[in-house]
C-alpha cells in the first residue's frame, strides 16, 4: 500500500512538472524466512569407537541409509523374553549427511534446526565441531552460516549418544539420570535446515520461537502483549504484529519502527471482545503473524498460537477455567510406540490424541519432560489442559549431593527450553518442575544424603522468572503413604517436597504397589487438611493389565505387582475402585491415571510382556482398547457406551460367570445365546448380572441400551470347554 501511494504521488508531481524526472521503481521485496526439510539422505552406524575423522571418510557400504525421524532402538515385545525384535542398545549413533551450498539459497544466514536429538548430541562440518546440546527432548539450533562451502559439496555429521546416566559416563550429568522409561537415542523427531536473512527474528534463544505473546482479558476486553527478540536489526527497519481470528481476518494490528541493531521489541494489541480459548468445548485459537519489514517488504516472519484465557486453581474447589468450574479429569501420556520408539509421525501423536479424546478426557500430563510440537498443537487443537514438565525424574543425583554444578546447569537450561519453545500454548496451564525425585531416598536406592530439595527450589524460582503468568507443579511419589500402617520409627526419613512448587501432584498406587485400594481417599483428606492452602492433584494412579490373563473376579486376586500375573479384571476393579474416590473430592484440581498407553521399561518383566509398564488403558500398539478404557468413557464422554468386559477371555472351564458391562445408560438389555436375561440397571457405568449359567460350546452373550431413540450394543462370544 505505501509503494502504490508513492507511485501515486509520482504521476501527480509529473503531471505538475515541466521537466519531470522518472519515478523510482522500487527494488523487488526480500524473501523471507524458508526451509528445507532434513528427511532423506541421512546415512547411519551405531559404533562407540567411530571418531569424526573416521565417520567422514566411511565408504557409503559401511553406514545403513535412514529417513528422519529415526531411532535405532527397539524396546518392548508382548511375551515372556526378548526377540531379535528388541534393540535396546545404549551408546553412540552416528549421522552423515551430504548438502550441495551451491543450492542454499545467496545472501542467508544457514541454521539448522533439530527438534530433538537423544540424548547427547554433536554436530561438525565439514571436519569442523559446530556444537553441542545436552537433553533428549528440546529443540536446538546451530548457525552453519561460517562452517559451509556455499560452492560444493558438505559433509555434515550429527553424533547422538544415549549412554546410560552413570557415574563417569558421557551422559553423567544430563537428566534425567533415572526412570521408568528408556532414552531413545538418534534423531528422533523433524530437523530442517532455516534460511533467514542476516537481520531476522532471532533463533538463538534456547530453541524458542523469538516470539512471546502474553493475552490477558480486562473486562470482556482483549490485551495482547508481544515481545519479539531480534538479530541484525538495522535502521528503517520496522517490526508488524498482525492478530488473526480463526478465519483468517485481521483483529488488532500494531507497528514498531526498530532502531539498528535492537536486540528486543514490545507492543501492545487490542482485542474489543476476544472469543476465549474455552477448553474442549471450544478451543478457539487465533494466529499471531509477527513480521520484520523493510520498505521492501517482510524480511522475516513468525506465527504462533494465542488463545484468550484465563483460568486459576483454588485448594478448596479445583480449577475454574474462564470464570467457571471445571474439574479436570485426564491421562499421562509417553510418547513411543511398539515397533517404532520414539520415532513418531504427525498421524501416530493425532491418534493418540484422538484416543484419549474420545474417551472423554480433558486434561493430559506431558510425562516426564518435553513432548514434540506436534503434541503441544494437538492440544491446543483439541481443547486439553496440559501440565508439561521438565525431565528431573527420581534421582536427582549420581553421587548422593544435591547435584553436580553440571547437571544442575542441565536441569536449569531443560527448563528454559521447555517453556520458551511452548510459552504461547494456551493448553498449558502448569510447569511440572520434577517428578519423584523422593523416590531413592524413601525406597534406599540411593544413599540418604540425596536431596533434590535444593534444585526444585532453584526450578521454581527459575520458572516464576521465566513465565510468571503460569503456576509450577511437582510430582511427589512418596509423603505419608505408610502413615497409620507403619510406625514412624520403622519410615525411612522422608524429605517434604509440598509447598516446593505452586501447586502439588501426588503419584499414589494404593492397592498395587502398597496397602489397600480403600486407602487412597483418606490418605487424600488427611493431605487436604495438612496443606488447606496448597491445591493437591493426584498426578498418578493406576494398576497394570495384561490381556491374555484372566480371572473371574478382580477384587478378590492378590495381586503382586511385580508378578507375571496382571489379569485384565484386576486392573477393572482397581479403576473401578480409584475413580470414585477420586471424583468425590472436589479439593482436587485434576486427576491423572498412569497411563493412557503401554510404555516401554527397561525395568518391567511383568504380566504378559518383556520390557513394557503396561498400566495402559490402550496397548503399546494402540490396536486394543482394554476394558477400564471403556469405564472412563462410560465415566466421562457423552458418546454411548455399550461395552461388555472380560471379552478377551474367550475360553472358558467354569459354566458359571458373572456378565459386567459399562454403560452411560441407565440400564442395558443382556441376552445369552438368543434368551433374555432381562434389563440389567447401571450403577456408576457398571451393570452386572452374577451366576450366569453357560452351555457347553459357543455362548453368544448381547448388551444392548437405548439412546435418544436409538439401539446401541455390544456382543462377545465365550466357549466353554469343561
Amino acid at each position: 500500500m505505501r509503494w502504490g501511494l508513492a507511485a501515486l504521488l509520482a504521476v501527480l508531481l509529473a503531471a505538475c512538472s515541466t521537466n519531470p524526472a522518472p519515478a523510482p521503481s522500487p527494488a523487488a521485496p526480500v524473501a523471507a524466512r524458508t526451509a528445507t526439510q532434513l528427511t532423506t539422505g541421512w546415512q547411519f552406524r551405531f559404533d562407540d569407537s567411530l571418531t569424526p575423522e573416521a565417520a567422514a571418510a566411511l565408504a557409503d557400504a559401511d553406514w545403513q541409509t535412514v529417513a528422519l525421524p529415526h531411532t535405532w532402538n527397539r524396546l518392548g515385545e508382548y511375551r515372556v523374553g526378548r526377540t531379535g525384535a528388541t534393540d535396546n542398545r545404549q551408546g553412540k549413533g552416528w549421522y552423515r549427511l551430504r548438502l550441495d551450498g551451491s543450492t542454499l539459497p545467496a545472501g542467508k544466514r544457514h541454521v539448522i534446526e533439530f527438534d530433538a536429538v537423544g540424548n547427547l548430541a554433536d554436530l561438525w562440518v565439514g571436519g569442523r565441531h559446530v556444537g553441542s546440546h545436552a537433553g533428549a527432548f528440546s529443540r536446538f539450533r546451530f548457525d552453519l552460516t561460517d562452517f559451509l562451502d556455499k560452492a560444493g559439496p558438505n559433509t555434515i555429521l550429527l553424533r547422538a549418544d544415549n549412554s546410560a546416566p552413570i557415574a563417569g559416563s558421557t551422559t553423567q550429568h544430563i537428566v534425567p539420570l533415572d526412570g521408568d522409561f528408556f532414552i531413545h537415542g538418534g534423531i528422533y523427531r523433524p530437523a530442517r535446515l532455516l534460511h533467514v536473512a542476516p537481520s531476522h527474528i532471532a533463533l538463538d534463544d534456547h530453541g524458542g520461537p523469538g516470539v512471546y505473546a502474553t493475552p490477558t482479558i480486562v473486562g470482556g476486553a482483549g490485551k495482547l502483549a508481544v515481545r519479539v527478540k531480534l538479530t541484525g536489526a538495522t535502521a528503517g527497519q520496522s517490526l508488524v504484529a498482525v492478530l488473526r481470528d480463526g478465519a483468517g481476518r485481521t483483529v488488532a494490528e500494531g507497528t514498531m519502527p526498530l532502531t539498528a541493531q535492537q536486540g528486543e521489541a514490545s507492543l501492545r494489541l487490542d482485542v474489543a471482545a476476544p472469543r476465549r480459548w474455552n477448553g474442549r468445548p471450544d478451543p478457539y485459537l487465533y494466529r499471531l503473524e509477527t513480521r520484520l519489514a523493510d520498505g521492501r517488504g517482510a524480511v522475516d516472519s513468525v506465527t504462533v498460537p494465542v488463545g484468550f484465557r484465563e483460568f486459576r486453581v483454588d485448594p478448596a474447589n479445583g480449577f475454574y477455567l474462564n470464570g467457571k468450574h471445571l474439574p479436570l479429569h485426564g491421562v499421562s501420556r509417553h510418547q513411543d510406540y511398539l515397533g517404532k520408539g520414539w520415532a513418531l509421525a504427525p498421524e501416530d501423536h493425532a491418534r493418540d490424541m484422538a484416543l484419549i479424546a474420545e474417551m472423554g478426557a480433558n486434561t493430559v500430563r506431558f510425562a516426564h519432560y518435553q513432548h514434540a510440537s506436534d503434541w503441544f498443537d494437538l492440544a491446543d487443537r483439541t481443547g486439553m489442559i496440559v501440565w508439561a514438565e521438565v525431565p528431573f525424574v527420581n534421582r536427582p543425583s549420581n553421587d548422593g549431593t544435591p547435584g553436580s554444578p553440571e547437571l544442575v546447569a542441565n536441569a536449569k537450561a531443560q527448563m528454559i527450553e521447555l517453556i520458551r519453545q511452548n510459552y504461547n500454548h494456551p493448553s498449558v496451564v502448569t510447569w511440572g518442575i520434577g517428578n519423584e525425585v523422593d523416590l531413592d531416598v524413601v525406597t534406599g536406592r540411593a544413599p540418604p544424603a540425596t536431596d533434590a530439595r535444593p534444585l526444585l527450589r532453584e526450578l521454581n524460582a527459575l520458572s516464576k522468572a521465566e513465565d510468571p503468568t503460569r503456576p509450577t507443579v511437582l510430582a511427589d511419589c512418596c509423603e505419608a503413604t505408610h502413615e497409620g500402617a507403619v510406625p514412624a520409627s520403622e519410615r525411612p526419613r522422608q524429605p517434604v517436597l509440598t509447598g516446593i512448587s505452586d501447586l502439588m501432584g501426588y503419584n499414589r498406587y494404593y492397592g498395587w504397589y502398597y496397602r489397600e485400594i480403600g486407602d487412597l481417599g483418606p490418605h487424600l483428606d488427611r493431605m487436604h487438611a495438612r496443606y488447606p492452602a496448597i491445591p493437591i492433584s493426584i498426578s498418578e494412579y493406576g494398576a497394570g493389565g495384561a490381556l491374555s490373563q484372566h480371572v473371574e473376579d478382580g477384587a478378590t486376586h492378590k495381586i503382586a505387582h511385580a508378578s507375571r500375573m496382571h489379569p485384565e479384571e484386576f486392573q477393572n476393579w482397581y479403576h473401578e475402585q480409584s475413580w470414585p474416590q477420586l471424583r468425590d473430592r472436589p479439593y482436587l484440581w485434576a486427576n491423572w491415571i498412569w497411563n493412557m498407553f503401554d510404555f516401554s521399561s527397561k525395568i518391567r518383566q511383568e504380566g504378559d510382556a518383556t520390557d513394557i509398564n503396561d498400566k495402559g488403558l490402550v496397548t503399546y500398539d494402540r490396536k486394543v482398547k482394554k476394558d477400564a478404557f471403556f469405564y472412563y468413557k462410560a465415566e466421562w464422554s457423552t458418546e454411548p457406551v455399550v461395552h461388555i468386559t472380560s471379552r478377551r477371555w474367550m475360553v472358558r472351564s467354569d459354566p458359571l460367570t458373572k456378565i459386567r458391562v459399562y454403560s452411560n445408560a441407565p440400564a442395558v438389555a443382556v441376552t445369552l445365546n438368543g434368551k433374555p436375561l432381562g434389563n440389567i440397571a447401571c450403577v456408576e457405568s457398571i451393570c452386572e448380572i452374577k451366576d450366569v449359567g453357560l452351555t457347553p460350546g459357543a455362548n453368544r452373550v448381547v448388551a444392548t441400551a437405548r439412546f435418544d431413540g436409538r439401539d446401541v450394543s455390544d456382543n462377545v462370544e465365550w466357549t466353554l470347554t469343561p
